[in-house]
């Protein structure tokens, strides 16, 4: 008996979790009621502890609930503790495991007080089997996190931030004692190339586990179906396994003739459903999507699919969403490809970490390629241990190995997790990881040299990438350790990184910082120098940075960054893409005016699952009294008037026009769940205005019941700020993006700010307004600014900073400069911010070519 005649055969309710059983593996959703307290507690994995004062929550979960892209976050520990049931038809001889789809970063379970295991990886899931532990009756699940930077376990550093918690789904799996394991099937279609699409075999290896007391036989059949849900192709193999074997299965099916093409424009997807037998009884039996689709990556020539040339336009993507930070539904994971995908992009990158798997099928779904990228990546900032600004790669050699071995695991978890995915055409394996102590360079290459052999060894089909790999410069580069090369920021326009002779992406343009709702613009950035937007012969494609604000270790203006923002309602770069790309036009832009009265909208109504995994999106909009949408932002408030359902702050949420929780241009929003069943009444309120309700109705768990069901505990939201990380001193610059209006050969722009003052930067010749720019990529408040040139001579020059790139402010000015000089420290007369720093060389009638060996910003991170 095969899946497709199983339609929801079982649904079972395990305390508020729901079972959709494919006999004979039972699956079930453990999202609800979990008591969550933060901090550690002593024996908080015992029946007996006490956690009646505990918050009730369910998953996804963070500790940073409520969370508006704040720079600072709790860091430290989180308990979280459920109770379950388990009868005896679920023990009896079976195996159990609880599956985890992220927990930033540090995980211990215990089940009914003893400890079943450990993982480290914030970004991938796992699974742990917990069958030696659980008794019949009620059994007591127990899970310490934490979200401590450690120096052994990556990402060492990185700009996004870094919350802990359950912050993705969990289920508890029931299995036969023989079984098919966790992520243990790899679907390939090695014949598609050869026969340019016209048929091909199906590869399928399957892993399965006896956990038997005995040796025994079993027969392992796999179906192959249609996106109509025909079988068009079957394979049976049968085998023997000793007494806790695991073996891994090798089933190839005859030709597939003219299979349905995987591409963005029609994602046809078929399955793949394998069944274990012991005889004639059916053990286990699981479900795989894949896809018919080839690929190729070229120096020459850039990327194609299915044969055909494919530049393909894409967009950077975080997880995390106002409010509920990383902690967002599979839901919310899906509108966010959905927004990507109405925009135009066929390309997304999955910056800088694994994605959830719902994302990445969201993606197989909808049509778009996916660059998945595991979590090994630097950024600026001091290099000191202690912090998410430390050296990528460590600096002290007890760290070294241990360090390496947990990349390789969470590559290794990322790649088994997501390989069916038609979506992936590249693994990844790291971002910018040249922001590490220049002691540490040898160990970052040795690791990546590393990680590209286990990804060619763990799938064949695919090839490695080093992503953000436009530093350094010159015989230490490290674009060509992988199979492609992604270049981000003034990586695209580098003469090192020009035709490199290895297929390359840029994998970050733009980086136009901008609140709701911004310009009409595209925003280039990098890319409009000699008209680079429009690509080139030899690139693949080229990604945004970023299509949504996302919170930011250096602050909001750093997070703000995207084409959508935080609360997920599109800027006007937005639809500047969403015509281009979309060939669709811009709305007409909401004006100011006379509010009259407020419109709420919902991205859903009916059949929203209480599960953790299902939410809507509730739109608020200022209305005038004929309907038109205006661009008056006063202040709204958002509550539940009856029925079950919470924001992240609670039962009710305020936006305010110059708060974290932003309305802006007449328009805010915000993700609504619920944990029960029920019908929920949400209204939209603002002083004078005439208000406005949805219903919303929420199914699939226990009912809401008015006075009985524990009611939402209120999170008012408070900025979280980290009292020892404010107010320090730090050096910017060291291998920042950096910008010339020339430069000579062999002296690139990015000399200046490489740490070497034996390397240095210096303008063409012909060059007749020398000038050369400086992004620190953050905001700072400007301390000092050191310069260094390579030779002592009579140079004359300004310094400006700014905020935007656009307009500057004079810091310093020598242009009149008679005396030779080698170094230089400019000290603010007054308290100034900057961004970005320019360096200009008047012409003089002497003309004196600049070398210019290194320039470093000393500031605080507003």
């Amino acid at each position: 008996m095969t899946c497709r005649h199983w339609i929801l055969l079982c649904v079972a309710c395990v305390l508020g979790g729901v079972s959709y059983a494919l006999p004979p593996r039972k699956v079930i959703n453990l999202n609800r009621e979990w008591k969550y307290a933060q901090g550690d507690y002593r024996n908080a994995e015992l029946q007996a502890f006490d956690d009646s004062r505990w918050e009730q929550v369910g998953l996804p979960h963070s500790f940073s609930i409520p969370y508006f892209m704040s720079k600072d976050f709790y860091v430290g520990y989180g308990w979280y503790r459920r109770h379950i049931k388990m009868d005896g038809g679920q023990l009896g001889n079976k195996r159990c495991f609880l599956e985890f789809d992220g927990v930033f970063q540090e995980t211990e379970l215990f089940v009914n007080g003893t400890f079943i295991g450990k993982h480290k990886g914030g970004y991938t899931g796992f699974s742990m089997d917990i069958t030696s532990a659980l008794k019949e009756g009620d059994n007591l699940i127990a899970v310490r996190v934490n979200n401590f930077w450690q120096p052994d376990v990556a990402p060492r550093a990185g700009e996004h931030v870094f919350s802990g918690g359950i912050y993705r789904n969990v289920r508890l799996v029931v299995k036969s004692s023989a079984y098919i394991n966790w992520y243990g099937t790899f679907v390939t279609t090695p014949g598609l190339k050869a026969s340019q699409g016209k048929s091909s075999a199906v590869k399928i290896e399957t892993e399965v586990v006896n956990t038997e007391t005995s040796h025994n036989s079993y027969r392992l059949l796999s179906h192959v179906l249609a996106p109509d849900g025909t079988v068009v192709k079957s394979v049976e193999s049968r085998f023997a396994l000793k007494a806790g074997e695991k073996q891994t299965i090798e089933q190839v099916t005859s030709p597939v003739s003219d299979p349905l093409l995987w591409h963005p424009a029609h994602p046809d997807l078929y399955r793949l459903e394998s069944l274990l037998y012991q005889g004639d009884r059916l053990l286990d039996e699981t479900e795989t999507t894949f896809g018919f689709r080839w690929f190729e990556w070229t120096a020459d020539r850039g990327f194609f699919l299915n044969g055909e040339h494919f530049f393909f336009k894409g967009a950077n993507v975080h997880q995390d969403q106002a409010g509920w930070g990383d902690a967002v539904t599979d839901a919310a994971a899906r509108r966010d490809v959905a927004l990507i995908k109405e925009a135009g992009f066929d390309f997304i990158r999955g910056s800088h970490y694994p994605h959830a798997p719902v994302f990445v099928q969201a993606c197989d779904e909808m049509g778009l390629l996916f660059w998945s990228e595991a979590p090994f990546w630097g950024t600026a900032g001091e290099k000191k241990d202690g912090y998410w600004t430390a050296s990528a790669y460590p600096v002290r050699e007890e760290d070294c190995e241990s360090f390496e071995q947990n990349v390789l695991q969470q590559l290794e978890e990322m790649i088994r997790i997501h390989r069916n995915h038609p979506a992936i055409v590249i693994w990844s394996m790291c971002n910018e990881v040249f922001f590490s102590d220049a002691e540490a360079m040898p160990g970052v290459r040795k690791l990546l040299k590393r990680m590209v052999e286990r990804t060619h060894e763990l799938d064949p089909t695919r090839l490695a990438a080093i992503g953000g790999a436009q530093r350094p410069l010159g015989e230490e580069r490290i674009d060509k350790i992988g199979d492609v090369a992604g270049y981000n920021g003034d990586g695209s326009t580098i003469a090192d990184f020009q035709q490199p002779g290895i297929p390359n992406v840029v994998t970050e343009y733009g980086s136009t910082l901008a609140d709701r709702p911004g310009e009409y613009i595209p925003g280039w950035g990098d890319l409009a120098k000699d008209d680079g937007w429009k690509g080139r012969d030899w690139r693949s494609g080229q990604v945004i940075w970023c299509g949504f604000d996302h919170g930011s270790l250096f602050g909001g203006a750093m997070g703000k960054l995207g084409i959508i923002d935080y609360f997920r309602i599109p800027k006007r770069a937005w639809y500047w893409y969403r015509n281009e790309y979309g060939h669709q036009l811009p709305p007409v832009w909401a004006e100011e005016g006379v509010p009259f009265r407020l419109s709420l909208k919902s991205s859903g109504y009916q059949g929203i699952k209480a599960d953790g995994t299902d939410d809507v999106q509730l739109l608020v909009t200022v209305l005038d009294e004929k309907g038109n949408e205006l661009s008056n932002s006063p202040e709204v408030e958002l509550k539940v008037i009856s029925g079950p359902g919470e924001f992240p702050t609670g039962r009710s949420i305020r936006f305010s026009k110059d708060s974290d929780i932003r309305i802006a241009d007449g328009k805010a929003a915000i993700a609504f769940r619920s944990y029960y069943a029920g019908v929920a009444v949400v209204e939209a309120s603002s002083p004078g205005l005439l208000p406005a309700r949805v219903q919303i109705h929420f199914t699939g768990v226990p009912v809401y019941r008015e006075g009985e069901t524990p009611e939402v505990k209120e999170r008012p939201y408070t900025r979280f700020v980290s009292p020892k990380l404010n107010g320090e001193i730090q050096a910017f610059g060291h291998n920042s993006p950096t910008f010339a209006s020339s430069s000579a050969s062999g002296h690139s722009a990015g000399y200046a700010a490489d740490g070497k003052v034996s390397t240095w930067w210096e303008p063409a010749a012909s060059d007749g307004q020398v000038s050369w720019t400086l992004d620190t990529e953050r905001r700072l408040d400007l301390k000092e600014v050191h310069l260094r040139f390579a030779v002592a001579d009579v140079y004359r020059y300004k310094v400006e900073v700014s905020e935007d790139n656009l307009n500057w402010k004079p810091l310093f000015d020598k242009s009149e400069n008679r005396m030779p000089v080698e170094k230089e420290t400019i000290v603010p007369e007054k308290k100034i911010k900057m961004h970005f720093l320019r360096i200009s060389f008047p012409k003089n009638t002497k003309i004196l070519t600049p070398k210019l060996a290194e320039v470093e910003v000393w500031g605080k991170i507003d």
